[in-house]
């Protein structure tokens, strides 16, 4: 049995923890702040709830894994599933509306023939034709197994070029995939929608971010009941069941380093905590920026991440019920300066006083630089919502407006990673699961495979299996 520290409680550090309990090794995780869950929180005030990170799950297989690896009950047993239908309803610049159903590729297309006009719909799923070769080229490397050592095939686009005459013309971001092959703009803009969402910029993602739609609409968007903060809470409570330790308002100020490997952690009194393994699961910008980790040369800090944006919410408390025919997330495209907003309006009773009320979440992706009006920024979510929301300013009792440094504040990162991806030159890689020192392992949104729920669960599933199974492990199955 081994000692493993755990820095940090995030989703993906919790993961870990759950996976190495089991094995059978000793595992205590130290958390700076007072709860666990990292970017996964619930705003609350006056009997409204809103979930201020990710408020949808996308490839629930993945916590469906975790419990049935790790106790008795599975996940449908400890929280409510719901697939989303419509998965998403969008509003676009012109006033056009369409409705997309949760995972189904012939719906998709029949509802854009019918919105954007005869075409539109073959040529989204031409377009998802080719987004699923890239994603069979790259799920493995990107999702399933540990991060190669050798990350060159990965630097390369594995999005298929479209053929011109008898040359095929290169695609390398995502914005020329819309502007060639999508070309109607209101289906570019559905495109890049789905890039904003996890902090990408389609003029400078790589055309592999096109797995983003595929994964979404192949695989669905689901609900958590009582909000995504939910599962956080049933993870931790695995955790627990698990024997996992968790100590809170306890940060970790360095790892400790002996005869050339981790060898424990550092608190901020102090205290030497010894352990054999150590999982860094907080961000790696804060753990790196804080000295809490270090690296004999700059140059060994990855280079992930090049977009520095981050994630405004405004948390909107709503006199009168939810209409009947609310959509449960409406897209309002971007119009003008404004970004594309992001307006959640769950129906869900434990989110609200009561059914006379109803509790609405915006988001939008905002680059972090130049620095912004907040409150201005918030009004022109609230102006774009209206469209989503009917009365929405008369039916306005409160707002409550989260900025990245509230991000910053409570995980240590304004920046909200996103997933891997192949193409870019490798820039859009994460750091791997195994750090430049032996004994110390990344787990969570800023390591492979990178942001997202999902993604923050698997690679808790890494660690775990680099760990137990050491250089036999292969990748999850």
């Amino acid at each position: 049995m081994a000692r493993i520290v755990v820095i940090g409680a995030g989703m993906g550090a919790m993961a870990a923890a759950a996976r190495l309990a089991v094995a059978g090794h000793r595992v205590t995780v130290y958390e700076r702040g007072g709860t666990y869950g990292g970017a996964v929180r619930r705003f609350e005030r006056d009997g409204f709830g809103f979930d201020t990170g990710p408020g949808l799950l996308h490839l629930p297989a993945v916590y469906r894994d975790l419990f049935v690896k790790t106790g008795k009950e599975p996940l449908e047993e400890l929280v409510e599933l719901t697939q989303v239908d419509p998965a998403s309803r969008h509003v676009f610049a012109d006033g056009t509306r369409v409705d997309l159903p949760n995972a189904s590729r012939s719906g998709t297309v029949s509802a854009l023939d019918a919105a954007l006009g005869a075409g539109a719909g073959e040529r989204w799923g031409d377009f998802l034709v080719r987004a699923r070769e890239a994603w069979d080229r790259t799920r493995r490397p990107l999702l399933e197994e540990p991060q190669a050592a050798d990350t060159t095939p990965l630097a390369r686009e594995p999005y298929p070029a479209l053929k011109a005459g008898l040359l095929r013309r290169p695609t390398t971001t995502l914005a020329q995939v819309g502007a060639r092959e999508l070309r109607d703009p209101r289906l570019v803009a559905l495109l890049d929608a789905y890039a904003w969402a996890y902090g990408f910029d389609p003029a400078t993602a790589p055309a592999s971010a096109t797995v983003l739609p595929y994964m979404e609409q192949t695989f669905g968007s689901w609900y958590v009941s009582g909000g995504i903060r939910a599962l956080a809470d049933a993870v931790h409570q695995r955790c627990l069941k698990r024997r996992v330790e968790f100590v809170f308002d306890s940060a970790v100020t360095g790892v400790v380093e002996k005869d050339g490997r981790a060898a424990g952690v550092e608190l901020a009194g102090g205290e030497i905590v010894a352990a054999d393994h150590v999982v860094a699961g907080a961000p790696l910008p804060a753990l790196y920026g804080e000295h809490v980790v270090a690296w004999e040369r700059q140059d060994d800090w990855p280079s992930y991440q090049t977009d520095t944006t981050g994630r405004l919410t405004v948390c909107l408390a709503l006199r009168g019920a939810r209409e009947a025919g609310a959509a449960h997330r409406t897209v309002v495209h971007a119009a003008g300066d404004r970004p594309t907003v992001t307006v959640l309006r769950p129906d869900d009773p434990a989110l609200r006083p009561d059914a006379g009320h109803e509790s609405v979440t915006l988001s939008a992706t905002v680059d972090l630089y130049p620095e912004h009006d907040w409150a201005e920024l918030a009004g022109e979510l609230v102006t774009a919502a209206e469209s989503a929301v009917p009365g929405l300013r008369e039916r306005l009792l409160w707002q409550e407006v989260r900025t990245p440094e509230d991000t910053r504040r409570e995980t240590g990162a304004a920046e909200v990673p996103g997933p891997a991806l192949a193409g870019g030159r490798g820039m859009y890689l994460p750091a791997a699961n195994r750090s430049p020192l032996p004994g110390l392992y990344f787990a969570g949104g800023w390591s492979h495979p990178g942001g997202g729920l999902a993604h923050a669960g698997m690679s808790g599933a890494l660690v775990a299996g680099l760990i137990v199974e050491g250089d036999d492990f292969r990748g999850s199955r």
